[in-house]
C-alpha cells in the first residue's frame, strides 16, 4: 500500500478508537442522568408517601383529640344535667303525693256532702280531722328559674384561626438536603467523615451523624455523633465492608432534624489498630483496641505494645484516655520501631514518646518543650511524614539504611514538631505505652 493508503488507514483507525471513547464517555454520562433520574424520581416519591403518612396520622390524631375532647365536655354536661334534675325530680315527687292527698280529700269532702243525715256527722267529723293532718296550708318550695342551671357551651372561634396558621406553616418541601457528607477518609479500622452546610440560610445548631452496614444484610441506621462539629472519626469498623453514612442539621432553636444527606457509601481497607494480648499488667478489650492498666504487677512492668507494626507515616495516630491512674516520671506513650526487648518504659533508643507529666523523648532523650499533662479525657495524637529516605542499597528498605522522620505531637490546644532519625529503613511502625501504676485505661485508634 501507498504511504496514502497508510495514513488513512492509520487516521481511520484513530477515528475509529476516538469514536468508541466518545461512545464509551456518552454511554456513562447516559448512566449518570439515569441514576439522577432514579434519583429525583424516587426521592420524590419518598416524600409524597412521608408526606401523605404524616398528614394522616395527623388527621387521625386530631380527630381522636377533638373527640376525646367533645366527649369529655358531653360528660360535663350529662354531670351538670344530672346533679340538677335530681332534686327537681324529688320536689316533683313531693307535689305529685301533695295532689294525689288533696285529690282523695277533696272526693272524700264531697261525699261526706252528699251523704244523708244520719252518716253525715260521722264522715263529716272523719274528713275534718284528715284535712287537718293533711296541712292544706303548708306548700312545698319550687326554685325559681334563676335559682336552677342553664347549661351552655363556651366555644372559642378563635382556634379555628390558630389552627389554620399553624397548619399552613407545617411541613415543607426542600430540593436539597442543607447539609451534605464532604468527604470520607479511611483510617484503620475506621472512617473519618466530614460534612457541610450547602445552604448559607440555615443556621445549625447540631449535626446528627448515623451509618450501618451496606448491602441486603445491612443493619438499621444507627447514631453515632451528634454535635456542632463538622467531622467525626467513625470506629470499631470492619475492613473491607462497605457502610453508608448520611448526616442531617437541626436549626437554631428548633427540635426537629433537617431532612437526611444522600447516603455515601465508604469503607476502609486499613485493619484497626490493637494492643498485644497477653501482657502482664494489662486488660485488654474485647476488641483489643482498650488497655487498662491493673494491680497484677505492682512494680514498673514492661512495655505494652501493637499487635503488630500498623502505624503507618502519613497517619494520625490517637491515644484517648479514659482513665488515670498515678503518675510516674517512666510513664510513656508512644512509637517505636520494633517490640523487642525487656524494657519499662518508650524511653529509649528508636522510640518517640510522651510521658503522663507531659514530657517528650525522643530515642531516650528527653527535649526542652513540653506539652500538658495527661489527665483524664487528654488525647494525644502522632503525625509522621518521611523527610529524607538515606540511601539504600537497590533501592530495598530491608537491606538497611536510615529514615528522617518529621514527627508532630499534639496534646490539649499545644503541639511539638522535631525531627526523628531512624537508624533502619521500615514502612510502618509499633506503638506501645507503659504505666508504673494502675487506674490508666487508654483506647487508640
Amino acid at each position: 500500500m501507498s504511504v496514502e493508503v497508510d495514513v488513512l488507514l492509520q487516521e481511520a483507525k484513530e477515528s475509529i478508537e476516538a469514536a468508541q471513547n466518545y461512545r464509551s464517555e456518552l454511554q456513562q454520562r447516559l448512566h449518570g442522568l439515569n441514576q439522577a433520574r432514579k434519583q429525583v424520581r424516587g426521592s420524590s416519591g419518598q416524600a409524597r408517601e412521608a408526606l401523605r403518612r404524616h398528614f394522616a396520622e395527623l388527621e387521625a390524631a386530631t380527630s381522636r383529640l377533638l373527640t376525646e375532647r367533645l366527649t369529655a365536655l358531653l360528660a360535663e354536661v350529662d354531670s351538670i344535667e344530672a346533679d340538677s334534675i335530681k332534686p327537681l325530680d324529688d320536689c316533683q315527687s313531693v307535689i305529685e303525693h301533695g295532689v294525689g292527698q288533696a285529690d282523695e280529700l277533696l272526693r272524700e269532702g264531697e261525699a261526706a256532702l252528699r251523704c244523708g243525715l244520719g252518716e253525715k256527722e260521722d264522715k263529716l267529723g272523719s274528713f275534718t280531722k284528715k284535712a287537718m293532718h293533711i296541712q292544706l296550708d303548708s306548700l312545698p318550695e319550687v326554685p325559681a328559674l334563676v335559682d336552677v342551671p342553664c347549661v351552655s357551651a363556651q366555644l372559642d372561634d378563635s382556634l379555628l384561626g390558630l389552627l389554620r396558621d399553624k397548619v399552613s406553616r407545617h411541613g415543607s418541601v426542600s430540593s436539597h438536603p442543607p447539609v451534605l457528607i464532604d468527604e470520607l477518609q479511611e483510617r484503620p479500622g475506621s472512617i473519618l467523615v466530614r460534612w457541610c452546610k450547602v445552604d448559607e440560610d440555615f443556621a445549625a445548631a447540631d449535626y446528627r451523624l448515623q451509618y450501618r452496614r451496606s448491602g441486603s444484610g445491612g443493619s438499621h441506621y444507627e447514631d453515632t455523633y451528634i454535635g456542632r462539629e463538622c467531622e467525626f472519626l467513625v470506629l470499631h469498623l470492619d475492613p473491607h465492608i462497605d457502610y453508608l453514612f448520611r448526616v442531617c442539621a437541626r436549626g437554631e432553636g428548633r427540635t426537629e432534624w433537617s431532612p437526611w444527606s444522600i447516603p455515601q457509601t465508604g469503607y476502609t481497607t486499613m485493619a484497626p489498630h490493637e494492643w498485644c494480648p497477653g501482657t502482664d499488667g494489662y486488660i485488654l478489650s474485647s476488641r483489643k483496641n482498650i488497655a487498662l492498666r491493673n494491680d497484677s504487677t505492682p512494680s514498673h512492668g514492661a512495655v505494652l505494645y501493637s499487635n503488630a507494626p500498623t502505624y503507618f507515616c502519613g497517619q494520625t495516630l490517637t491515644f484517648k484516655i479514659l482513665a488515670a491512674g498515678q503518675m510516674d516520671r517512666q510513664d510513656s506513650l508512644g512509637v517505636c520501631v520494633n517490640s523487642a526487648g525487656e524494657a519499662e518504659s518508650l524511653q529509649r533508643d528508636q522510640a518517640v514518646c510522651i510521658s503522663t507529666s507531659g514530657a517528650v523523648f525522643v530515642n531516650g532523650k528527653e527535649m526542652t518543650n513540653q506539652l500538658p499533662a495527661i489527665t483524664v479525657g487528654s488525647a494525644v495524637t502522632f503525625d509522621m511524614e518521611v523527610v529524607n529516605l538515606f540511601p539504600v542499597s537497590n533501592n530495598n528498605l530491608s537491606e538497611g539504611g536510615s529514615f528522617k522522620l518529621r514527627v508532630t505531637i499534639g496534646s490539649g490546644n499545644r503541639e511539638v514538631v522535631f525531627d526523628w532519625l531512624v537508624d533502619q529503613a521500615v514502612d510502618c511502625l509499633f506503638f506501645g505505652c507503659s504505666f508504673a501504676h494502675s487506674g490508666w485505661k487508654v483506647l487508640v485508634f
